[in-house]
């Protein structure tokens, strides 16, 4: 059985726990100037049904809840890959949550309001090395959500 964490955007992070192991990377899903407003979501869909067919045992899914959008653009898109998340879980009869931001952020910080740095740094310390501030909010995400030890991940080398 596998679960997957993201952080919803064109740049989706993503995290994968599957048979005491967890994967994870970033995902651009921005199109090219020359693409329609909704390709990205086709890719994403895309992508979606390749994590499942690569992952068949898919038991959930956990997304980072953002409440709060600095544009109307990132909220119409947030919003978008949603609809496109949620609608897929349905789909393939995958039951899925959101997780507050600040409920994230806490655990893997102590404190609700970290930076992004601020997280890349506490995953970075749990034995992961991320690439972005993306796949490090999916890790966060993943940790968070099977409330794992600072020490998951690490090579016990006693």
């Amino acid at each position: 059985m596998s679960i997957l964490t993201l952080d919803l955007g064109k740049q989706t992070g993503w995290a994968i726990l599957t048979d005491g192991v967890i994967q994870s990377g970033s995902e651009n899903f921005h199109g090219s100037r020359f693409s329609g407003g909704g390709m990205h979501f086709l890719n994403f869909r895309r992508w979606l049904n390749e994590m499942r067919e690569r992952f068949s045992d898919i038991e959930a899914v956990y997304f980072e809840e953002v409440r709060r959008h600095l544009g109307t653009d990132a909220a119409h898109c947030y919003g978008g890959f949603l609809a496109h998340l949620t609608a897929w879980c349905e789909e393939n009869n995958i039951p899925y949550q959101g997780v507050p931001v600040k409920t994230i952020k806490r655990f893997i910080t102590g404190k609700g309001n970290a930076s992004k740095s601020e997280v890349i740094e506490a995953v970075k310390g749990k034995g992961f090395i991320p690439q972005d501030d993306n796949e490090a909010d999916a890790l966060a995400l993943m940790l968070c959500v099977n409330n794992f030890s600072k020490d998951f991940n690490m090579l016990d080398n006693t």
